[in-house]
């Protein structure tokens, strides 16, 4: 019995695959079934961005230039770590780090839960160093003015509606000193090479009166004429010294 009962459900069950074989696409198509033409890659490489994609009936020939064909944007998640961000600030600034950013603040920031935590002192994606951090705007931290001591790591962590991670991202903040030179060197190069301004010299405070400029040129020329009779005399004597040598042994010899 038992073996009728199994040779009765293969067949059934046979039967029916054979009855699905026989639906074709003109059933399909009868039925307003849709497929989708067209994807594009996802709005964002990290978090949750929008994918536009293109749906056509089926069995549609043309289906890029079909009427019929429509377009939707559907949300699409294709890695939640974003990894480490860093930038430098100078304190007294003003400076918002943003967490959702365009693509997500667009689907609508209260969709979304958000939540902070912060390494002070240190650039780091080591998560036993942050400890939370309650921030009033939620999707974003403002720091007004910047300060020496706000310098570290920020860390968000984004959930959906439904509790699930759809976002990490890390914000490493340098802050320098108001009375630290400024390192923009791009600037920097720019203000030097304003038109107008290359090669010029910069004469800083009031020149020499002429009579002090006279006075240390007679003065340098006094002590190069000094020195000149002196290395000239000291020559001379040398030269005489040696002639007086000479004579000597002959005088002797006579």
């Amino acid at each position: 019995m038992c073996c009728l009962a199994l040779i009765l459900i293969l067949l059934h069950s046979c039967s029916q695959c054979e009855a699905s074989r026989g639906v074709d696409l003109e059933d399909l198509a009868s039925n307003n079934t849709w497929v989708i033409a067209y994807s594009s890659s996802c709005s964002t490489t990290c978090g949750l961005g929008i994918r536009t994609q293109r749906l056509c009936p089926l069995g549609t020939d043309d289906k890029a230039n079909s009427p019929t064909c429509r377009v939707r944007q559907v949300q699409c998640l294709d890695n939640w770590q974003c990894g480490l961000q860093t930038q430098t600030a100078t304190a007294g600034q003003y400076l918002e780090l943003d967490c959702l950013e365009e693509v997500m603040e667009a689907m609508g920031r209260f969709a979304f839960v958000v939540s902070w935590r912060f390494a002070r002192g240190i650039i780091t994606t080591n998560n036993r160093f942050f400890i939370r951090r309650d921030v009033p705007g939620l999707d974003r931290v403002i720091l007004n003015p910047v300060k020496e001591e706000d310098a570290g790591t920020y860390r968000c962590d984004v959930l959906d509606t439904s509790y699930h991670r759809v976002k990490r991202m890390y914000k490493g903040l340098k802050v320098l000193s108001a009375r630290v030179l400024s390192l923009n060197f791009t600037k920097g190069l720019t203000e030097w090479e304003k038109p107008g301004e290359i090669n010029e010299p910069v004469v800083t405070g009031k020149p020499y009166p002429s009579s002090t400029v006279r006075n240390v040129v007679l003065l340098s020329l006094s002590i190069s004429i000094t020195v000149a009779l002196i290395v000239f005399l000291g020559l001379f004597a040398f030269s005489y010294w040696k002639r007086s040598t000479r004579k000597d042994p002959i005088s002797h010899e006579c």
